[in-house]
């Protein structure tokens, strides 16, 4: 006997007849194939920042709306609505235990750093919590973590495969280098040119293919870890608008993010891709980083 599809799996299939329906209407040659797969590719991306989309909304909607002297404090908010989104999206099944593991992780690598960054001045968090390590109210973690659910989730919607992918375990070394970085170089010297030429060397001849509709398409996976960081720079800017933490030169009014920041999250992008490969990599996880290219529709 066959169990019954989940609410989830029913929600798939609702969505693929649809797009099949759209396809069959509109897609009649080469440049409408193009423009739906251009159409395609953006709402599997949109989907993808769920989590992070939704936090970033919440950023957004408290700091123009959230009532001054409210009894629960913005950040506080912040925490409890994140907690009950994690958990939404865990048992509507639109995020899968692996993904929730590897964003577990994601928020506890990026809550050490916090605590870190925070108390040597890096930035601040202007606004009092109770939810809170020290100075950092635990809603930060979640910023990393949102970080996590979308690599997680778009290398699962877009169904990831890769040709020349590099052993796990140069990978991780690099991942490891690019987070003692992140706290050794207060002391020592800043080796991160040295570390985007290492990314540059691992990672220069892989390609990850992704499917936007049928058929998967190729692309530099360095130009894909440029393509987020540059993407999270943007949020980045609309987070710090919004008071969600203040850069040195910000306490008195925004003002843009560093460019180098978005250096700092092309390096993050590494440490972020490598934890998700492990998932993907392990047993009972996806097998979608194997070596391999994928068959393309013919014509």
């Amino acid at each position: 006997m066959i169990p019954p599809a989940s609410a989830p799996d029913r929600l798939r299939a609702r969505l693929h007849a649809e797009r099949e329906a759209l396809r069959a209407r509109w897609v009649k040659g080469p440049v409408s194939l193009g423009v739906f797969e251009f159409v395609s590719f953006g709402i599997k991306q949109a989907w993808a920042c769920l989590f992070g989309g939704v936090m970033l909304a919440l950023l957004l909607l408290t700091h123009l709306f959230y009532p001054d002297g409210a009894a629960l404090s913005r950040y506080d908010f912040l925490v409890l609505a994140a907690l009950a989104l994690q958990g939404l999206l865990i048992l509507s099944g639109l995020e899968t235990w692996e993904e929730a593991r590897v964003i577990f992780v994601f928020h506890v690598v990026g809550t050490v750093m916090e605590l870190f960054k925070t108390a040597h001045g890096s930035w601040i968090y202007p606004e009092d919590s109770f939810l809170r390590l020290g100075a950092v109210p635990l809603f930060s973690g979640f910023m990393y973590a949102a970080v996590g659910s979308y690599l997680a989730r778009v290398w699962r919607i877009f169904e990831f495969r890769f040709d020349r992918f590099p052993p796990l375990w140069m990978q991780g070394l690099l991942a490891a280098a690019v987070y003692v970085n992140f706290f050794a170089h207060h002391w020592l010297p800043d080796i991160r040119l040295g570390l985007f030429a290492a990314t540059a060397i691992l990672y220069l001849r892989t390609l990850v293919w992704f499917r936007p509709d049928r058929v998967h398409r190729p692309m530099p996976l360095l130009l894909g870890f440029f393509l987020v960081a540059l993407f999270i720079w943007f949020a980045e800017n609309l987070a710090t608008f919004a008071r969600a933490w203040a850069y040195p030169g910000q306490e008195d009014g925004w003002e843009m993010v560093s460019f180098s920041k978005l250096g700092s999250w092309y390096l993050l992008m590494i440490i972020s891709f490598v934890l998700v490969a492990t998932v993907h990599r392990a047993p009972g996880g996806h097998a979608s980083a194997d070596h391999q290219t994928p068959r393309r529709e013919p014509g």
